[in-house]
């Protein structure tokens, strides 16, 4: 998976999340999506438990017909999805794990889809003045999603009540965490 922009790929505010259920099906709409509108690729791979994971990005117009041409060639194998036509700026960096200073207090939004996953990180970042840390998907999680952010202890509690509302609302939420004062050996783990 590759978490920065391709180069002459159209870098825009919009980002769109297919999970399908069938791994040859996602095969296709990952190819329909790209035929069918000038959108970055960002992921797309077969991810735990046998499901098919698709993540584009781009400017709106584009992701979102791009995005309806993967639905229509997912048909019943959609099991979550996902577009956010103004995401925040801090999503594409954060998957993977993105440079972060200083850690203080820390909040964890632990999510059943990677959709839920991406939702959360977007609504909370909005929230309240957070760094995403990382925004993991899928793989080694059976199918799971989680993000780690970063702020004031006010803020970081702000922005994990706005991710959990977010994933809450499809009943993807997992569990939520907030740590104030993390210790050394956590945070130095989490920079990883």
């Amino acid at each position: 998976m590759t978490a920065s922009p391709l180069q002459g790929a159209p870098a825009g505010p919009a980002l769109a999340v297919l999970e399908l259920g069938s791994i040859a099906r996602g095969v296709v709409a990952a190819d329909a999506m790209v035929k069918k509108a000038r959108v970055q690729l960002v992921d797309a791979r077969p991810v735990s438990p046998g499901k098919y994971l698709i993540v584009l990005a781009g400017a709106e117009a584009e992701v979102e017909e791009a995005w309806r041409a993967g639905l229509e060639a997912a048909g019943a194998s959609t099991l979550d999805r996902l577009l956010l036509t103004n995401a925040h700026p801090g999503i594409l960096p954060a998957i993977g794990g993105a440079a972060v200073d200083a850690i203080d207090a820390i909040g964890v939004i632990e999510c059943f889809s990677v959709a839920a996953t991406i939702r959360a990180a977007d609504a909370a970042a909005k929230a309240a003045d957070v760094r995403l840390m990382e925004i993991r998907l899928a793989n080694g999680l059976g199918g799971k999603g989680f993000l780690t952010l970063t702020g004031a202890l006010d803020a970081v509690e702000a922005a994990v009540a706005a991710g959990a509302a977010a994933a809450a609302e499809g009943g993807m939420l997992a569990e939520t965490v907030v740590i104030p004062a993390p210790h050394a050996d956590v945070t130095s783990r989490l920079r990883r």
